[in-house]
Order: structure tokens, then C-alpha cells, then sequence
């Protein structure tokens, strides 16, 4: 397995929910991956509820490549995985490859990370009963009739799956995702090495 760990993306995903970790990852030498229904450029946005409304508003924002396709992932090569927000997930949630992916890092334990929107890949993929996940409170509904347990808080960490509400929440919980992604690589690591003792 590499250093190599998937994001999650569509048209209209929140700008800062991608780009915090994007740079998060490298800092702590993992290579995050872009991944999406095309290999191709994406439109984000940024959401923000603005003085005075009590809607999100949107507005356009940088846009990011997509260094691969979801139907030519192959979720084993892959350290670990987050699921952006903004407004891509309730659209790409019904992509078949994507649930494959998503199901097999629940069932392998590896590290997930999800923040707001993200929460309806994973919830849609009937990954989400009995853990424990923040979300923005819009999504409660999303989390909870899949069988999920909705915690209003920045950061929820439920075993190997870490999630937060918004990108205000970056800070509480991103860390804590990364902890556990270096947790793994030195287990990793430790196993290479006690193999290849052993030779």
C-alpha cells in the first residue's frame, strides 16, 4: 500500500472541505488523489450562509483536476479516503463505482475522514449504521434514516471513520484524521520490516 489517499469530488464541491486536507495530506507526506466520475477539471464552490439569510448561498470558486476516474480506482492501493461537501455528494452518490469504493474502506477499516454534505456518499451506501458522525445539521436527516447517530460537534471520531459538521470544523477534526493515517503507515511500515527480517 502507498501513501497515496483519495478525495472525494464532483462539480460544485465546497472549495475550502477540499482544498484544507489537500494541502493537510502533504504536509504529513501522504499524496492526496483527486477522484471523481471523469478524469477532468471541476468547478467548486464556496458556501457560506451570509447576515440576513438563513439559506447557504454559493458562490463560484477555484476549480481542481481530477486525477482519476472513479471506475478506474482500485480502492486497495489506497491509504485512506474524505469525502468533501458542497454539493457534488447528493449527485455522485448514486455512482456504482463509488459505493464499491467507499464499501470497501469501511469494510477494511482503513481511515475515513467526511465533513458536511460528504456524509450522504457513505449514508447511501449503508455504511453508516450504528456510527456515531458530525454532519451539518441540513444532513441530520441523511444520517440518521440510514441508520447513522448524528453528533452536533466539530470533531467525531467512532473507530477508524472521523467526521466534522462544516469547514469551521477543520481544525478540530482534520488532525485527528491525519493521526490516524500515520498510525497506519507506521504500522505498515513495522510489518514490512518485521517480514523482510524474517526472510
Amino acid at each position: 500500500m502507498t501513501n497515496d489517499v483519495l478525495i472525494i469530488v464532483g462539480d460544485a464541491v465546497e472549495t475550502v472541505d477540499t482544498l484544507y486536507p489537500y494541502y493537510r495530506l502533504q504536509e504529513d507526506g501522504f499524496r492526496p488523489v483527486v477522484a471523481a466520475p471523469e478524469q477532468r477539471n471541476y468547478q467548486m464552490v464556496m458556501h457560506e450562509v451570509r447576515p440576513g439569510w438563513t439559506i447557504t448561498r454559493e458562490w463560484e470558486g477555484y476549480t481542481i483536476h481530477a486525477d482519476v476516474a472513479f471506475k478506474d480506482v482500485v480502492p486497495e492501493s489506497y491509504a485512506g479516503i474524505f469525502f468533501s461537501g458542497g454539493r457534488a455528494p447528493e449527485y455522485i452518490r448514486y455512482d456504482e463505482d463509488l459505493l464499491r469504493i467507499t464499501r470497501h474502506f469501511f469494510a477494511a477499516d482503513k481511515p475515513i475522514c467526511c465533513v458536511c454534505h460528504g456524509v450522504e456518499i457513505p449514508a447511501y451506501a449503508d455504511c453508516v449504521r450504528g456510527r456515531r458522525m458530525a454532519t451539518v445539521a441540513k444532513c441530520r436527516f441523511d444520517l440518521e434514516v440510514c441508520g447513522g447517530i448524528y453528533v452536533d460537534a466539530p470533531c467525531v471520531v467512532d473507530r477508524n471513520l472521523v467526521s466534522g459538521r462544516t469547514f469551521h470544523d477543520h481544525g478540530r477534526y482534520v488532525g485527528k484524521w491525519i493521526e490516524l493515517l500515520c498510525e497506519a503507515r507506521k504500522n505498515r511500515l513495522a510489518l514490512t520490516e518485521s517480514l523482510a527480517n524474517s526472510a
